[in-house]
């Protein structure tokens, strides 16, 4: 069944349960139309919430933090039935929000400008809201992604209105409802669900949107800041992975090949920072596959309602068949796990033994669980691999020798890397990638003023 608009009702969409294709609810779509009166209700409401003290808006988002931790489990259960997510994700992505609206809350008054010593006076910056803030999410994360982009924005003075994914609305308007609970002005948060082309377009060419924040595919985000370069229109984009997990010889190989699979069967592997090239010292490649076996076919894959469901479903079946042209019937696939049959997005756990770097399940990102391993020589080997890709997004190195961390975490072109472990994200710490993995940074201590304008007012102190 398609996510289309029916043509009996052009301006609705309807919305699956990935895990059992059941219709669970209908949504309206919103037009160009309804676009530009949330832009004009946005602009008016920021104004206010620009024009209150620092610490009101702290109070208001720390409220709003308070409203969505009082509603984990029912925002939880919405992301299961929308999206598939295994129910202690769902969970974990709920509080997230929670957390990236209390750590945004904290940077409404430290916003802090700088004063600048310079001759005949007082030189002073100012870090000013931009207006109004277009968020574009993704499916893949519903929740959590949206608030990368509306909790900062929101804490540096804007106004947001944010377009979630066609296929997973419903976390995002029940976010919305839910600030208006906390206090939050009207107007000042808005949830638009819309296709992209219609939707997502108007709120990108309108020109009373400021910035455009976008998560998504690497062709939508260049077509988004092509347009968003027509009015010189602030731009961050999150795109494409094809990340490496890097296993060196002397690294603890138990511990790598038990780590390796929820790093690209996590969120079944729709997730622009999976580990889905696999790089293995050859030294130790057999052994590292003779322990990766078992430790993929044991990954839980089931109803995502469970909590012992480790994998869900995909998300459409689009997505389904754009996975399965990556894995051919006579694949020479290493590792295949077991997926339900019947209704249901679902597909396996897949390794595959690259035959070449040129392979296009090597190169090109899947976005579904399936990942392919590449034997290497020695360190610069490991590099020269890693970096043969046009993504730099994010990566792991599992070695004992921290010189050998360090030097190949300065080589590795991505901006997210970890060493010993497969955690990317966190929301104290900047996020983004290299090369055509994006543009921008987000989370962390800058998080707010990537939101706002750098003000500068010289005051002359010579006597008149």
């Amino acid at each position: 069944m398609s996510n289309e608009p029916s043509p009996q009702h052009p301006h609705e969409h309807q919305i699956l349960n990935p895990a059992t294709e059941e219709v669970i609810a209908t949504v309206p779509a919103a037009t160009p139309g309804d676009v530009a009166a949330a832009v004009a209700r946005a602009t008016e409401a920021q104004r206010g919430w620009a024009a209150l003290a620092p610490a009101d808006r702290a109070r208001l988002l720390r409220r709003f933090a308070a409203v969505v931790d009082g509603h984990i489990e029912e925002l939880a259960t919405l992301e299961v039935r929308e999206a598939g997510h295994p129910i202690g994700n769902a969970r974990w992505e709920a509080g997230n929000v929670r957390d990236l609206l209390d750590y945004a809350a904290g940077g409404a008054e430290r916003l802090n400008g700088a004063q600048i010593p310079v001759a005949g006076g007082l030189n002073v910056t100012f870090h000013e809201p931009l207006g109004v803030v277009a968020v574009i999410a993704p499916w893949n994360f519903p929740m959590p992604i949206a608030a990368w982009g509306t909790a900062p924005a929101l804490a540096a003075g804007n106004a947001v209105v944010l377009k979630p994914a066609e296929t997973t609305p419903l976390t995002a308007l029940r976010l919305a409802e839910l600030a208006l609970e906390a206090g939050l002005p009207e107007g000042l948060f808005q949830v638009l669900p819309g296709a992209g082309p219609v939707a997502g377009a108007a709120l990108v060419e309108h020109p009373g949107v400021a910035k455009v924040v976008f998560t998504g595919s690497t062709a939508v985000g260049k077509g988004i800041m092509a347009k968003c370069a027509e009015g010189v229109k602030r731009v961050t984009l999150e795109l494409g992975g094809k990340s490496p997990n890097i296993v060196f010889a002397d690294a603890d190989i138990e511990r790598a090949a038990a780590a390796a699979p929820g790093s690209f069967l996590d969120n079944t592997g729709q997730d622009c920072c999976a580990r889905s090239r696999i790089l293995v010292q050859r030294g130790v490649y057999d052994r590292f596959m003779e322990l990766l076996a078992p430790a993929v076919t044991s990954f839980a894959v089931g109803d995502p309602a469970d909590p012992a469901t480790a994998m869900g479903p995909l998300i459409s079946a689009a997505q389904r068949e754009r996975v399965r042209s990556y894995v051919p019937e006579d694949a020479p696939a290493a590792i295949r796990g077991e997926a339900p049959r019947g209704k249901g997005f679902w597909y396996p756990a897949t390794v595959l033994e690259a035959t070449g770097q040129g392979d296009r399940a090597a190169v090109e990102e899947i976005f579904g669980p399936v990942a392919v391993v590449l034997p290497f020589e020695d360190e610069a080997d490991a590099v020269r691999l890693a970096n043969a890709t046009d993504y730099g997004l994010s990566g792991s190195i599992w070695t004992r020798d921290v010189g050998r961390a360090v030097r190949v975490s300065r080589a590795v072109a991505a901006g997210n890397l970890s060493v010993n472990s497969h955690s990317s994200v966190r929301y104290a710490t900047p996020f983004g990638g290299y090369k055509q993995s994006g543009l921008g940074r987000e989370l962390g201590p800058d998080a707010l003023t990537a939101f706002t304008e750098t003000k500068n007012v010289f005051i002359s102190t010579e006597e008149q």
